[in-house]
């Protein structure tokens, strides 16, 4: 394929005209083609890598006002990484359009770093061609489904957190964890917990630890709640707290 056909296929699944293409064109180097690296798409990388850190953290901080800088930091980790970079750029296609040396080219499929590496530079091109906003509207669209993905998921390791989140939104209280029942010996005790909010007593559970107990109790909470739910193939998903409501 002519540079001036893969110029117009790229812009094309990119779905954004560059005033200039000549940064797209380095966008789609890979070292392999070039006699110094630095005539590579890798500078683009480390740009566009920051980009889609800076739009992925004020679509979460902008649609999510309700959670803390943890929960926001695992969701950005979670959209913000080789596999999401590569699966955005598999997606629109834009792996396919990766110029390669001919010691390069024997891959089927594009590796998964190279695919990300590609959608990252394609990111930093459309900023410095198009400001931060072309690159917002250029990511959002694509990092939608994945934040929201993110979301539902991202809590299951911690249902106590969830679960004060949400006590103190709906109810304006705290969640109180109560021991009923131990059995065992010292040295592998089992615990058996509830949860109260205000005047409102939750299902109790067992674990084999407080620990897990609490979890499992913060959890049979939010299931009451309609705050999360199991899926078919038994994950938690999350529920937004409005429709729960």
């Amino acid at each position: 394929m002519i540079l001036e056909d893969r110029l117009e296929q790229a812009q094309a699944v990119l779905n954004y005209r560059f005033a200039q293409t000549a940064g797209l064109a380095t966008a789609l180097t890979h070292a392999s083609l070039t006699d110094s690296r630095v005539n590579s798409n890798e500078r683009l990388e480390f740009l566009g890598d920051a980009v889609l850190g800076l739009v992925c953290c004020e679509q979460v901080f902008t649609q999510f006002p309700h959670l803390l800088e943890g929960e926001m930091t695992k969701i950005k980790s979670l959209v913000v990484s080789r596999a999401s970079c590569a699966t955005m750029a598999r997606q629109i296609g834009l792996d396919k359009l990766l110029m390669l040396g001919k010691g390069m080219q024997q891959h089927r499929e594009l590796p998964q770093s190279l695919a990300a590496g590609t959608m990252e530079s394609a990111i930093a091109a459309i900023f410095l061609d198009g400001g931060i906003e072309a690159a917002r509207e250029f990511l959002r669209p694509l990092l939608g489904p994945m934040i929201a993905s993110a979301y539902a998921s991202g809590h299951q390791e911690n249902y106590k957190s969830l679960l004060q989140q949400h006590a103190q939104q709906i109810f304006q209280e705290t969640a109180n964890y109560l021991v009923l029942d131990e059995k065992g010996p010292d040295h592998s005790k089992a615990f058996e917990l509830c949860v109260e909010v205000g005047n409102r007593r939750f299902p109790a559970c067992w674990g084999a630890s407080k620990k897990q107990a609490e979890q499992m109790a913060a959890l049979a909470a939010l299931t009451e709640l309609g705050i999360t739910i199991q899926d078919a193939d038994g994950r938690i998903q999350l529920v937004r707290a409005a429709d729960a409501a």
